[in-house]
């Protein structure tokens, strides 16, 4: 909220005066290379599959802060439970000290809307340096929203999601996958608004070894949206959807575990963008072989992201 009598108009000649400021750098969760991957101050989006590992990355995140004399919240609004949530980070490696300390760590199941709210206004005074909604899926119908309205998604954003990102905080909203092939592809299920909503990074979460207690696993983290380029400029190119990282859990012998963000090589590739070889045999067919992706989209009927997938793996394999 605005203070009243304060102009609504930025005053440009100031702020150039002042030289403009540097765009936000990702600063939590870092990789192998001592790059991160999430921004603070920004909503930053988690999703994929079930059991893909999603809950596993945004708590490493808060285990990384609370290392590093940082502050966290969990806002548990999928149920899993205080013993279960703790007993995860205490074997990622949380102080049990700081997981003590209230001033330090925060859990809380909400039971409806507004103690959500309450939850929310008191972030303003503790000011999380992580702030994990798990997940996007239970938040909407807390507030009765349709996760297909994107009046609706905006209007539950403007009350939780920006306001915590407002605190400073890397927020980490988990959210799942679509289901039909198409909407997979472009993300998350439910409104686009969502997608729309993320000022820091959208990670896709695939897991690559499945998630087994005792034993750990792995999953590949790519870039579906990164509105900055802070994750992008240190990730391969080539893909639409780069690989930002590969999360990896190792179970030890004492019930702990522990978790990396393998930095990619630099021609790493993000194996699902390879096209179906029907797909590329369709474009091996065109006579005379299409110049562009849009000249292959408009003789093949195709959607843009299929033409050009297709046309990217068959250009690789012709230059092989």
């Amino acid at each position: 909220m605005r203070e009243p009598g304060t102009s609504p108009y930025v005053d440009i000649a100031a702020l150039l005066d002042g030289e403009l400021p540097e765009p936000p750098r990702p600063t939590v969760l870092r990789r192998t290379d001592g790059n991160a991957i999430t921004y603070e101050g920004q909503v930053n989006l988690i999703f994929g599959d079930p059991e893909s590992g999603k809950t596993f990355v945004c708590l490493a995140a808060a285990v990384e802060s609370l290392i590093d004399s940082g502050r966290c919240i969990v806002i548990d609004l999928d149920h899993n439970g205080a013993p279960a949530t703790v007993r995860r980070l205490l074997s990622l490696g949380a102080p049990l000290a700081a997981l003590r300390d209230p001033s330090r760590f925060r859990y809380t199941e909400p039971e409806d809307r507004l103690e959500l709210i309450q939850v929310v206004e008191d972030m303003k005074k503790f000011k999380p340096t992580v702030a994990v909604i798990d997940s996007i899926g239970e938040l909407l119908p807390l507030f009765g929203s349709n996760s297909n309205s994107a009046d609706e998604f905006t209007a539950v954003h403007t009350k939780v999601l920006k306001p915590l990102a407002r605190t400073g905080a890397a927020v980490l909203a988990i959210d799942h996958l679509a289901k039909g092939s198409d909407s997979r592809s472009q993300g998350p299920g439910g409104t686009a608004a969502k997608r729309r909503a993320i000022g820091g990074v959208s990670l896709r979460v695939k897991v690559k070894v499945p998630f087994t207690p005792g034993k750990g696993g792995s999953a590949v983290l790519t870039i579906n949206k990164d509105r900055h380029g802070g994750v992008r400029q240190f990730s391969p190119v080539g893909d639409h959807e780069p690989v930002a990282g590969t999360f990896t859990l190792t179970a030890l012998d004492d019930d702990q575990l522990v978790y990396r963000v393998i930095a990619p090589n630099a021609d790493e590739r993000n194996e699902d963008e390879n096209a179906p070889a029907a797909d590329v045999k369709e474009i091996e067919a065109l006579d005379p072989p299409p110049r562009t992706v849009d000249e292959a989209r408009e003789r093949l009927q195709w959607r843009k992201d299929r033409a050009a997938r297709a046309m990217r793996t068959w250009r690789e394999r012709e230059a092989s």
